[in-house]
């Protein structure tokens, strides 16, 4: 059976990028290999074995163009309520927290927040099938 390990972006400013993941969510540089022509940055929490990839191509000026097919990630935390006022006043600017009902029942409790390269993050509150 295959196990999820991690997912990969690619970003501009490999500091900008590793203190956002670090001050949003808590995620510390796991390891970093550095390339002559890029750099791959893992970085993790103690929440979970799943790693978040940033892959720096050196020489880049330009931002990436997302395009239509990127949706999100999504991370769940303990405390939605408490981790929208820490982003908030991190000044992250994060989106409303949205309740999503089916059939008459909470299936999610969730908000927005975007890193500096325009990934969106779902933050979801741990509940039912988000934990």
């Amino acid at each position: 059976m295959a196990k999820s390990i991690h997912s990969m972006i690619r970003v501009l400013d490999e500091g900008r990028s590793v203190d956002f993941y670090r001050r949003a969510f808590g995620l510390e540089v796991a390891e970093r290999l550095d390339f002559e022509t890029f750099t791959l940055v893992y970085m993790s929490n103690a929440e979970s074995e799943f790693e978040l990839e940033l892959t720096i191509n050196k020489g880049r000026a330009e931002p990436y163009h997302l395009g239509d097919g990127y949706g999100h990630f999504a991370v769940s935390v303990d405390d939605l309520d408490a981790e929208h006022a820490r982003v908030s006043e991190l000044k992250f600017a994060p989106g409303k927290i949205v309740e999503f009902n089916r059939d008459g029942s909470l299936l999610a409790r969730f908000f927005f927040i975007t890193d500096p390269d325009g990934y969106k993050i779902e933050v979801l509150q741990r509940h039912g099938r988000y934990k």
